[in-house]
């Protein structure tokens, strides 16, 4: 199974080598919840800030026990300072 995983801003050097455009087609084990692929790519959690699944949102308390399906696409920004 294939998912689609974007990273934003600063976290964009946590992309495997042949990501486009701050994202890479990536392959998914049936059973991985986001936590499980934010650790994967070596994110630092405390810098996964707001996470989509297909463009919802997904609290943080979520992230453990959601699972990506086949086909989703899972995108992360770092938290956003700013005057």
């Amino acid at each position: 199974m294939k998912f689609t995983f974007k990273l934003y801003a600063g976290l964009a050097k946590f992309l495997p080598e042949g990501s486009h455009h701050n994202a890479v087609e990536a392959e998914l084990d049936e059973q991985e919840s986001i936590s499980e692929i934010i650790s994967r790519f070596d994110v630092p959690p405390e810098q996964a800030h707001l996470v989509l699944v297909n463009g919802v949102f997904c609290t943080e308390s979520d992230r453990a026990t959601r699972l990506l399906e086949d086909g989703d696409t899972l995108a992360i920004w770092p938290p956003v300072a700013g005057g």
